[in-house]
């Protein structure tokens, strides 16, 4: 795992975006795990202005995102898949019938979860994974207690998750789905690379758990400490209670991998 702090929210989810367009620029046909929620916005925002000023090309990537609310379709407000029309795909090159969410609709969602594993695998896994962290700690919906070996299911959402997204449905946790079908943890560990964005103070205990915590169940983030290539990608707010901040800095400036993006 690596920490990358920069000074703003913009400046991180810049970096970000600059991050998904390097994968894409040298792997056209790159299979994106991608994510929702208020932090993302801004990722997508500067992603469509890559794409509409410099060519950033789409047209061959798949993607896959992390869940959907159970119950809702698509065309609905407060569904991911119009989430993702929104605030990237109509404003992109992207082939819709490459785009993939979870069908919260579906008369066996059990058999839905199943497929949309197997699409992944049909589509030879996905390369990136885009994540955010949900207030719990929550990577996708993977609630405390996921097991870290899960796939996609089924999963009810708790009361903090739901009061968290309620944004979406006019600020009313009670009107916020109960259930959402989520990839696993396992699923996201399966990914070859994967980057955690997080901004803003409210997000600093957590992140300071995920990150530099011990590995549990109740914090299914932390989880990406086994994972062999995953990037944190946090501002200086949500930085504010990590302990090893002079050595995050640090590889950020020496490493040559980060060269180009400083």
């Amino acid at each position: 795992m690596e920490v990358i702090i920069q000074p703003c929210a913009a400046a991180a989810a810049d970096l970000v975006a600059r991050l998904l367009a390097a994968r894409l620029r040298r792997t056209p046909a790159l299979v994106l795990g991608l994510a929702t929620g208020r932090t993302m916005e801004a990722v997508y925002a500067r992603l469509i202005a890559l794409h509409r000023d410099e060519q950033l090309d789409f047209s061959h990537c798949t993607t896959f995102n992390l869940d959907e609310y159970a119950g809702l379709a698509g065309d609905q407000p407060g569904s991911y898949r119009r989430y993702m029309q929104e605030h990237l795909f109509d404003h992109i090159n992207i082939n819709t019938r490459r785009t993939h969410l979870p069908d919260g609709t579906a008369p066996d969602l059990a058999a839905e979860c199943a497929a949309y594993e197997q699409r992944i695998e049909q589509s030879g896994g996905i390369d990136l994974q885009l994540l955010g962290i949900g207030a719990s700690g929550h990577i996708g919906f993977n609630e405390p207690l996921s097991a870290l070996m899960s796939r996609t299911r089924e999963k009810a959402l708790t009361p903090l998750t739901r009061a968290q997204n309620a944004f979406a449905f006019g600020g009313d946790p009670a009107r916020t789905p109960a259930r959402a079908l989520t990839m696993g943890v396992g699923t996201i560990l399966a990914a070859r690379e994967i980057i955690l964005l997080a901004t803003g103070r409210a997000k600093a205990a957590i992140i300071a758990k995920a990150v530099e915590g011990p590995i549990t169940a109740m914090i299914s983030a932390t989880a990406l400490q086994l994972h062999p290539c995953c990037k944190v990608l946090v501002d200086a707010d949500a930085a504010t209670l990590l302990t090893e901040t002079d050595y995050y800095r640090w590889i950020f400036d020496h490493e040559p991998e980060w060269a180009p993006f400083r």
